[in-house]
């Protein structure tokens, strides 16, 4: 996968500021886990990329926050696995590499989790189920797209499936 990021010259006209491959962050527990890009509520146009993607230092989670955005590209493997089982050093790992993941997942639930954000995804290989928290599932499969507006959720893999998602951070009403 390559990543091209524009933006401005010294007067002012588009260029290429880079043309490269993204940092995958994560890659364990049936889950590759690749940052793209992600902005906040105060940049402004023209956004500098010469930094790169950010990752949030108010709350350095893989969650956003409201008005953060974050778009990246996750494969899922169908030999998930539920980071309740991991042992210390690799429930540790986990937590340095996805700080936030495993504190949204529920226990005794695998892969349920609930976020405060909207998200909007497409499939681009394989197929994955959602599921619910009532139990209902909807099959998703290439060219399949979902928005998630901050439901209790979780991933049933079926085949390894390739999925873009921009995550917006929101309130939650109460």
């Amino acid at each position: 996968m390559k990543r091209v990021v524009t933006g401005f010259n010294g007067d002012g006209a588009s260029i290429f500021v880079s043309q490269d491959e993204p940092a995958t962050t994560y890659e364990n527990t049936g889950i590759k886990w690749t940052e793209i890009w992600s902005s906040y509520p105060d940049d402004l146009l023209p956004i500098d990329p010469n930094s790169g993607p950010k990752r949030e230092a108010v709350n350095d989670s893989v969650f956003p926050s409201k008005g953060k955005t974050i778009f990246r590209v996750l494969e899922f493997a169908p030999n998930l696995i539920d980071p309740a089982t991991l042992n210390e050093t690799e429930l540790a790992e986990m937590n340095k590499a996805l700080p936030g993941l495993a504190s949204h997942m529920e226990p005794g639930n695998p892969g349920m989790h609930t976020t405060d954000s909207i998200d909007y995804g497409v499939i681009l290989s394989g197929k994955i189920k959602m599921e619910l928290d009532d139990g209902q599932t909807a099959e998703l499969c290439p060219g399949d797209v979902w928005i998630q507006n901050g439901t209790r959720h979780a991933w049933r893999v079926e085949e390894k499936c390739l999925m873009a998602v921009v995550l917006v951070g929101v309130d939650r009403r109460t």
